[in-house]
């Protein structure tokens, strides 16, 4: 397994290494190219499972 780090740029829609974009244009970092290439898509997930929980705790739906 390699040491390196993966990031998605935000500006640029791009997968790049450490030494990309500053850190404020991008997520990461990923342990793969092909997880940094899933970024936005793992983010939406993340957001959608974090509202149901909010959702939940608030006593509300969960749709």
């Amino acid at each position: 397994m390699s040491d390196e780090q993966w990031f998605y740029c935000l500006k640029h829609n791009t997968v790049e290494t450490k030494d990309g974009c500053r850190a404020a244009d991008r997520l990461g970092p990923y342990p793969d190219r092909e997880t940094a290439a899933r970024a936005l898509e793992i983010a939406r997930e993340r957001t959608e499972a974090e509202d149901r929980k909010d959702r939940r705790w608030a006593g509300g739906d969960d749709d």
